[in-house]
């Protein structure tokens, strides 16, 4: 039976079965089963799962001797785009509205459903019930999603990933102006407490990274070009509102939306506000070296079209709607040619 130990470093944690699914990359169901079979320990004695560690904690984790067998997931049918694909890989543009893999409440709907379906081979050495997921977006942000086929490629993408080898750019329509650009926000990040689907900026967090540059300025708002030195969840969104300049159409960080907007420009804000179907997030780029040959893969993702009224709104550009390359067109890729 395999046994991870290790020290905790923030000043407190969570509840022990949130943080251990958190910190191993466990489901909660899993997590909680470990702990009720007195397999999560401090000195030898058990732990409850509803435990809060301070910093300094020595536990010691018994991992089940096996895993269990590949779950089978109903297969879901719905179009999707492809930048790349391959024996090893595929990097494809995920549509807004689809969960990346089954949970709770989305069990045979979601982006592992549909490649399933479409007979995509998916890497099996992942997470449990994550099978080829490699990083994720939310349900309601769209753009690149890389996915490995091969255990061989999942294995060497993940740790690209926690190398920071992997370059993800993401563009976002932001409430108001920045001091200055570029800016990096650095702010730890945990679960909400008085919500456990949201995230917050909460001290004893994991350790967050985001690096923010102005690509465009508007009247009420900023094209930013995001690109992320970690990996939480959430963590553009949560980032983007601490700082004062939450993403125009995020209904669950608005942090006021357009009623931050001065009152003299409070209507034309509100209108562009209505345009919004969704957060008007998108992962616009992805760089690599590819994982089996070394080749150099640099995609892109125009800004969908669901979103591009609201940018015309915000830009005040009639012309804006025209283009069949929004972001080409306000210089956002300008800094990778």
């Amino acid at each position: 039976m395999a046994a991870v130990t290790f020290c905790i470093v923030t000043p407190e944690t969570e509840r022990l079965d949130r943080f251990l699914a958190d910190q191993l990359a466990l489901s909660r169901t899993v997590a909680a089963r470990i702990i009720a079979d007195k397999r999560v320990t401090r000195d030898g004695r058990p732990l409850r799962a509803s435990v809060q560690l301070e910093r300094g904690a020595v536990v010691t984790v018994e991992l089940p001797p096996e895993q269990p067998p590949p779950k089978s997931y109903a297969p879901a049918h719905r179009d999707l785009a492809f930048a790349y694909e391959d024996e090893h890989l595929a990097v494809l543009d995920k549509p807004a509205g689809l969960v990346v893999h089954p949970g709770p409440g989305h069990w045979d709907d979601t982006l592992v459903n549909v490649l399933v379906a479409r007979g995509t081979a998916l890497a099996q050495g992942a997470v449990e019930g994550r099978p080829g997921i490699v990083h994720r977006l939310d349900r309601d942000t769209s753009g690149l999603l890389l996915v490995a086929k091969t255990d061989l490629a999942h294995r060497r993408l993940t740790r690209m990933i926690e190398r920071r080898e992997v370059e993800r750019v993401y563009a976002a329509l932001a409430w108001g102006h920045f001091a200055k650009s570029p800016v990096d926000i650095e702010a730890p990040i945990a679960r909400n407490p008085a919500d456990r689907k949201r995230m917050t900026v909460l001290a004893g967090g994991r350790h967050a990274v985001t690096h923010v540059r102005v690509t465009a300025r508007f009247a009420q708002t900023e094209l930013l070009r995001v690109t992320l030195g970690t990996g939480r969840t959430h963590q553009i969104r949560v980032h983007l509102a601490h700082v004062g300049h939450p993403v125009v159409g995020d209904r669950e960080y608005a942090f006021g939306g357009s009623r931050r907007i001065t009152p003299s420009q409070r209507q034309v804000a509100e209108r562009l506000e209505a345009l919004a179907p969704r957060q008007l997030l998108h992962a616009a780029r992805l760089a690599f070296a590819h994982p089996v040959s070394g080749a150099r893969l640099d995609l892109r993702s125009e800004w969908p079209a669901d979103l591009v009224p609201a940018l015309r709104e915000a830009a005040a550009d009639p012309n804006l709607l025209a283009q069949r390359n929004p972001l080409q067109y306000l210089g956002f890729f300008a800094s990778d040619e």
